[in-house]
Order: C-alpha cells, then sequence, then structure tokens
C-alpha cells in the first residue's frame, strides 16, 4: 500500500462506548485472515484520559480486530518529543490516571492538580464546604516550571482556581500577584476541542476558553500556549505521519506512503486539521493528506457551511481554538460519505488497492 488511514474514534467508530456498525463492517475489510491490517492505520483521537494501551484494549473489543498500543495515538502522543520539559516539574490536569499518562510520556516531576489543592487547601476558595475549619501550616516544596493541560477536569472551578494561581505567582501558589510575572511559565495544551459526541458535548476546548478568559480579565494579556496538540494542530498530523511510516516499515512494506486519508466526523478538527496539514506542510512532508467526512457523528450534512465568509445567508461561528485562523476553505472536506464503512470503500477505490 502507498496510503495510510488516520481514524477518528468518537463519532467514527464509535458513540460513548457503543461501536457504530458501519465500523465493524469496515474493519473486516482492512484485516486479512490472519488479523494483521492490510495497510497501516493509526486511531488518532483528541481523548487524553487514558493511556494508549487502554484505548487500544478497548477499540480491540469494539471493533473485533487485534489493535496495538502503536496505532493509537491519543491527544498528549506528541508530548513525548518535549524531552527538554521531561525532567521539570509540571502541574498537570485533567482526568483518569494522571500520574500514569505524564510518566509513560516520559515526566519524571509531575504534580496533580489534587496534590496541589491537599497541600494548599486553602487556594481552592470557591466550596466552602471543603475548606478546612482549621488552619494547618504546610511545608511543601513546590514550584512548578510547566503547566501540562491533558483534558477536561472533573471540578472545573478548583482547577480553574489553582491553575490561574501558578500562572500569575510564576509557580509560587498563594503569593502575591505582580504585574512582571509576564510571560507566564509555560502552558502544553492537548485537546482543543470545543465540543464532541458522546453522552457529554462540552469538551477541554471549552475548559481552555475559560482559562484564558480569566487569565486575561485579571492581566489585561493574552495566555499564551507553549504547544497546542490533539487535532488540528500541526504536531499531531506530524507524529501520526511518523506513526504511519513506522507501520510500514516494521510489516516491510517498502513502496512509499503518498497519502494519508484523514476520516473525521468534525469539520473544526479533523478537516480542517487535514486541509491545514496538506495547505502548509504537504511541500515539506512526505506524503499528501485528503480529508473524508463522515456523517456518524458532529457533522451535520444539513448544515450549511459558508464557502465565503462574506456570506450574508450563514453566520460562520468558528468553534476552533483562538490561536487558529478561520478559512472557509480549510473546512471544505476532499470527500463525504455517510459513515466509516463506506470511507474504507471510497479510499480502495480511489487508490485501485485489492486487500
Amino acid at each position: 500500500p502507498s496510503f495510510g488511514f488516520l481514524f477518528d474514534i468518537d463519532g467514527v467508530l464509535v458513540r460513548g462506548k457503543t461501536p457504530i456498525p458501519a465500523a465493524k463492517r469496515a474493519f473486516q475489510k482492512l484485516v486479512n485472515s490472519q488479523g494483521h491490517f492490510v495497510v497501516p492505520v493509526v486511531f488518532v483521537t483528541n481523548a487524553g484520559n487514558c493511556l494508549r494501551q487502554n484505548k487500544a484494549e478497548q477499540l480491540s473489543h469494539l471493533l473485533g480486530v487485534p489493535i496495538s498500543q502503536d496505532q493509537v495515538m491519543m491527544s498528549h502522543s506528541p508530548l513525548r518529543m518535549f524531552k527538554r520539559y521531561h525532567d521539570k516539574c509540571v502541574l498537570v490536569s485533567g482526568q483518569g490516571p494522571l500520574l500514569d499518562i505524564a510518566q509513560d510520556l516520559g515526566f519524571c516531576q509531575p504534580i496533580t492538580i489534587d496534590t496541589l489543592r491537599e497541600k494548599h487547601p486553602l487556594l481552592d476558595a470557591v466550596d466552602h464546604d471543603r475548606r478546612p475549619n482549621v488552619l494547618v501550616s504546610v511545608h511543601f516544596c513546590f514550584k512548578p516550571l510547566s503547566v501540562v493541560l491533558f483534558g477536561e477536569p472533573v471540578r472545573w472551578e478548583t482547577s480553574l482556581q489553582l491553575i490561574i494561581d501558578v500562572l500569575l505567582t510564576s509557580g509560587y501558589p498563594g503569593n502575591p500577584y505582580h504585574q512582571e510575572n509576564y510571560p507566564h511559565i509555560p502552558v502544553l495544551a492537548c485537546n482543543m476541542d470545543l465540543m464532541w459526541v458522546a453522552e457529554a458535548q462540552f469538551g477541554h476546548g471549552t475548559f481552555m476558553v475559560c482559562l484564558e478568559n480569566i487569565y486575561k480579565k485579571i492581566t489585561g494579556k493574552e495566555l499564551k500556549y507553549e504547544a497546542l496538540m490533539g487535532k488540528p494542530s500541526r504536531l499531531t498530523y506530524q507524529y501520526a505521519e511518523h506513526l504511519i511510516r513506522a507501520q510500514a516499515l516494521h510489516r516491510s512494506w517498502e513502496q512509499p506512503i503518498q497519502t494519508l486519508y484523514a476520516v473525521g466526523d468534525n469539520l473544526m478538527t479533523d478537516v480542517y486539521g487535514a486541509n491545514l496539514w496538506e495547505n502548509e506542510l504537504a511541500a515539506a512532508a512526505a506524503a499528501h493528506c485528503r480529508s473524508v467526512l463522515v456523517c456518524t457523528g458532529v457533522y451535520n450534512p444539513h448544515t450549511e457551511v459558508p464557502l465565503d465568509s462574506r456570506d450574508s445567508r450563514t453566520e460562520a461561528v468558528f468553534h476552533g481554538h483562538r490561536d487558529f485562523r478561520f478559512d472557509p476553505g480549510l473546512v471544505e472536506p476532499d470527500h463525504v460519505v455517510p459513515d466509516v464503512d463506506a470511507a474504507v470503500d471510497l479510499v480502495f477505490q480511489l487508490e485501485n488497492f485489492a486487500p
């Protein structure tokens, strides 16, 4: 094969924990009788609340085919490349096994929001019922040199309060805020999805909007990110291409990978990211990227997307992150199909590929 698949998960293969029927049909076409994939496949999800091994096991069970952790790319996977932060103390936010995730990525000194709150209980000022009745002097050496946002936390008010305090004080929570603490310590964020389709709708991007606006309201300055990961970021597609090529090499497929097909359900992440990669990086990369939009998730085929930002018929509401520009051309998919099974059939036809 001279091509590979980048599959989104939620809205394409599953809805919450329920597989979409077309997904099992599609994956029977992607593996041979021994259960080996006939083309390189990477699952690119903006989820970040578990280890990739756990996600691989979950997908194997749901889709009925063996999937390895090397085929799974979580929103936080590119953090493996940020080695200059791995030996530093970092404050991590999100949910799931945060310390396990951070350590698996290479971080040696991760500290969670819960640990910070335990050591500085008076900083969490919103919920009065959780504030201690007796003041206890706690000596805790804590100076995070960066903040890593893995995904949406459980208690937003606690995480917003403590992260803002760490940013305002350059890593000395509880100390007075000084205007000269800018630029703030580095922030690395994964998963910018404003909304998604599963049991819930608000994503980590919504939490980031809150964090950005609180910081700007207090300081009058923009919160800056050292890096943004997860679709539609360039880092994500660069790393996904690396994983595709690693698979081809492992299988001794000598044919160069020329095209990546990004199959997703979200115009503002899957399609936008694939088109951004194609438009801005394809000349420097070895592979082109084509977007294939399915209609089983976020995308509603009856919602009109304006071809021209000046089009008065429909007002374009950009759900992408603040740091990404809106270009109507970037949310135009190369192909639109009913579901992932149709997407696989289409790509095999375009590539004249018969397993």
